[in-house]
């Protein structure tokens, strides 16, 4: 399932003046607001052609079933597993501003499958991103872990991050996967789906 597209609604320029945070907190009430509507529309224009099969990437027809997205519930292992589930997750856990746990669980997961000779740039990409303490996506880890990830880094194997994936795997299955579940995005999309599947 190709990922999710919102039209960015068009920032003015703050004044000097005035407060950024505020100003920022203002933006994300507004981006969540219009976040349901966004994958509202996007759910709707998007079924017909998942019902006809999408093409993605690897060349091979995905059609998304209400029994996929129904799987998707018993699970979060059962989520990620899904292309089209992690899509799905991923635009929720924008939503909530908290997308860095998906990104950097999937990070882990690629860098798994690096060969050895390019391990220690991938580790140290993923450090600078999602580890260190100023990182741009800093996940949620505590200070024991995020000093042993930095020294496994270093070191750079294919369990460097192992540890800091499975902290972050559990946050988001105690944390955000069951409010996922709840979610009008998954429940709209999962109706939408058995709706067509029933006419």
């Amino acid at each position: 399932m190709p990922g999710f597209f919102f039209p960015h609604s068009n920032m003015t320029e703050l004044d000097g003046k005035e407060d950024c945070k505020f100003a920022e907190g203002k933006i994300h009430k507004k981006k969540q607001k219009t976040f349901g509507a966004d994958v509202k529309s996007y759910l709707k224009s998007m079924v017909p052609h998942i019902e006809s099969g999408i093409k993605i990437s690897n060349s091979r027809n995905v059609m998304l079933s209400a029994e996929e997205v129904i799987q998707w519930s018993q699970s979060l292992e059962k989520l990620l597993a899904s292309q089209s589930g992690q899509g799905v997750f991923r635009e929720f856990l924008k939503s909530e501003f908290s997308e860095e746990n998906i990104e950097f669980w999937l990070a882990c997961e690629d860098y798994k499958k690096t060969k050895s000779d390019h391990l220690h740039d991938k580790a140290e990409r993923i450090y600078e991103e999602f580890v260190q303490s100023d990182a741009i996506k800093q996940i949620n880890i505590d200070y024991q872990m995020r000093e042993a990830t930095a020294k496994r880094a270093q070191e750079a194997t294919h369990t460097s991050f192992d540890e800091a994936q499975k902290t972050v795997y559990i946050l988001m299955e105690r944390d955000s996967y069951p409010r996922f579940l709840k979610s009008k995005t998954y429940l709209n999309l999962l109706n939408q789906l058995q709706n067509n599947s029933s006419k």
